[in-house]
């Protein structure tokens, strides 16, 4: 309280003062559990009964500098973060700010929308960005805290030569898992979901099975199946694939290629490709697509990534994801690239799959192509998976009812988890 009261941090001195009042709560009133969140919850509530005058801004902050000085994290560490967080940051589109996180020296870009609500951040997958997510982030925030943000390598965020490292040791899902943690800790300060398109759903699964303390559940929409991955090949296969690969990696005819496809006509009809909708395959997405891919290192972090035949295969995580951590599965039906039958075999009988949703109509970006169906997606599956932590519910299905009241779909049973086809005019 005093440190607050000094205003060590100008920015939040009246945060620290609350949370002051808070953790002293801590101490008094419920003192320290197991639940060390619940503590905090309930000071919370008996904070506000006496200072009803406090800002909700005010209320929130203090509870979050609250939970994270009773779970251990130092309360100066909390309090860098916070005002790191909310400085540097600039307006983006209306409702959207975007901002750089120092990652291990490198300069991380991030967007963010909202200021309450539970934290969801939003993974784009391979050759993506932050402005993937453009339109999920404004509409997120409006009932949650949404960040989304540019991987190591990709979008707007630094990139490292791979060629100064051993291949395939920085551009990899135990780095950019690591990064997503690392991200969360830092600038979120607390149990966050994760919502992750195509191989961005292999560094989100990473991520939870190293610190399932900090991911509260992970979302993936159609995730990347690792077709080339060297146990998918045949024998016959292999050495072909490899061949091509170190010929793109070690020899000019790799920018050569890169320079091919890196050009507004080639992304557009590599997107119009993926996507069932060509009319959602605008110059502003192949804007965004494009112009970080123009950046200087961009060439180097594509080449080095399509020869990365080794690492976890998606199963496989998804076998490993720890107990009490949700995942959902949302698959644009029409995906021309990954299977939508090869991931429900693969993917969808494991214990922490909650529901395995269908696209119909949809190609192998959902979350562009169509928003207005996997946005209400992604507030579901954030609640829903907060109500029963709250509840302490063990149970890993969804239930049908729910499901019905929030979309109207066709449903059936597979595997002993939720199978929901969206239909459009249910989206509506």
């Amino acid at each position: 309280i005093n440190f607050g009261r000094a205003g060590g941090f100008p920015v939040i001195s009246d945060y620290l003062t609350a949370a002051g009042e808070l953790v002293l709560d801590a101490h008094m009133l419920t003192g320290y559990s197991s639940d060390k969140r619940a503590d905090a919850n309930t000071c919370q509530m008996n904070y506000v009964a006496r200072h009803p005058t406090r800002s909700p801004q005010t209320q929130k902050q203090s509870a979050r500098f609250a939970r994270a000085v009773i779970g251990g994290r130092p309360a100066v560490q909390y309090a860098a973060a916070a005002s790191s967080s909310a400085s540097g940051l600039t307006d983006v589109r209306p409702g959207v700010k975007e901002g750089y996180w120092q990652w291990k020296g490198h300069n991380i870009r991030y967007q963010c929308s909202g200021d309450s609500g539970e934290p969801v951040v939003l993974v784009h997958g391979f050759g993506g960005n932050c402005d993937h997510w453009r339109k999920n982030t404004p509409i997120l925030g409006q009932k949650l805290r949404a960040y989304a943000i540019d991987l190591l390598g990709y979008g707007f965020s630094d990139k490292p030569d791979p060629r100064r490292a051993p291949p395939n040791s920085i551009y990899n899902f135990d780095t950019w898992g690591q990064q997503l943690v690392d991200f969360v800790d830092d600038m979120i300060g607390e149990p966050t979901y994760l919502s992750c398109n195509s191989v961005g759903g292999l560094a989100g699964l990473s991520a939870a099975i190293a610190r399932p303390d900090i991911i509260a559940g992970v979302q993936l929409l159609n995730m990347s199946l690792r077709g080339l991955h060297v146990e998918r090949q045949l024998p016959w296969q292999r050495p072909v694939v490899t061949a091509v690969q170190r010929m793109l990696k070690d020899t000019p005819m790799g920018a050569a290629f890169f320079n091919n496809v890196a050009t507004p006509r080639t992304v557009k009809t590599i997107l119009c490709q993926a996507y069932c909708n060509d009319a959602a395959v605008t110059d502003e997405l192949v804007d965004c697509i494009l112009k970080p891919g123009l950046q200087p290192g961009a060439v180097q972090v594509f080449l080095d990534f399509i020869s990365y035949s080794a690492g976890p295969l998606p199963e496989r995580l998804l076998a490993g994801v720890p107990e009490g951590i949700p995942v959902s599965i949302l698959w644009g039906a029409d995906d021309p690239w990954e299977d939508i039958k090869e991931g429900r075999r693969l993917f969808a009988h494991h214990p922490c799959v909650t529901e395995f949703v269908e696209l119909p109509g949809v190609g192998h970006c959902p979350q562009d192509e169509a928003p207005e169906k996997v946005n209400p997606l992604i507030e579901r599956f954030v609640l829903k998976s907060r109500q029963r932590k709250a509840a302490g519910s063990s149970s890993s299905s969804v239930e049908q009812s729910d499901i019905a009241q929030q979309q109207q779909p066709q449903e059936q049973q597979q595997h002993g988890h939720a199978v929901v086809s969206v239909g459009t005019s249910a989206a509506e």
